[in-house]
């Protein structure tokens, strides 16, 4: 045991350095953003630092664009080999936060069957909406019925928060946007 507690306090002084280390200036995570996911759990969108992030925005009672959207999602990581399948975390977060509650996005993802040690459905308050989409250069607005248009895109997001690639092709798989993901997840993280 006296022998494992210098390799601990190494793993701590890692995981601390890294923690230190400060963000790109082009990371999306440098917005101060609070996400509470379908189970209720809450976290700066920073948190999801360390592991690249495969996202879009969404709104769960869309009943055409967003569902295609989470499909591709699924289609994009199935089309991954099993190692990078692995390191990457799929995120959707609501255009919708007045309506797509925290049992709302639940409900979503279990009919969905979107696993929930690899999709993260969440929500946050409206202006932090308007801000994380405008980072993502998305697009939205809502109409007079409720529903919303929107930019309807997959997004990359590196270990570190930044954006590496996009696609717009939902429904179908994008081939470069895969090959993307799988040069994002083979690039060593310092």
């Amino acid at each position: 045991m006296k022998r494992l507690l210098p390799l601990f306090a190494m793993l701590l002084l890692l995981g601390s350095a890294r923690a230190a280390t400060p963000l790109p200036g082009d990371s999306i995570y440098n917005l101060k953003v609070q996400l509470t996911d379908q189970d209720g759990h809450q976290q700066l969108l920073s948190a999801r630092r360390g592991r690249p992030q495969l996202m879009s925005m969404i709104y769960t009672s869309c009943k055409m664009v967003c569902p295609m959207i989470i499909d591709s999602m699924r289609l994009t990581r199935n089309a991954l080999d099993p190692a990078t399948r692995a390191q990457i975390d799929l995120l959707a977060v609501s255009f919708d936060p007045a309506r797509d509650s925290v049992a709302t996005l639940k409900d979503y993802a279990e009919k969905r069957k979107l696993d929930p040690r690899i999709w993260t459905l969440a929500r946050t308050e409206p202006a932090q909406v308007r801000q994380l989409s405008g980072v993502l250069g998305l697009q939205y607005r809502q109409l007079p019925d409720g529903e919303f248009n929107h930019s309807s895109e997959l997004i990359l997001l590196d270990a570190d928060g930044r954006i590496a690639a996009r696609t717009a092709r939902i429904g179908k798989l994008d081939p470069e946007f895969v090959e993307a993901i799988r040069k994002v997840v083979a690039q060593p993280r310092g």
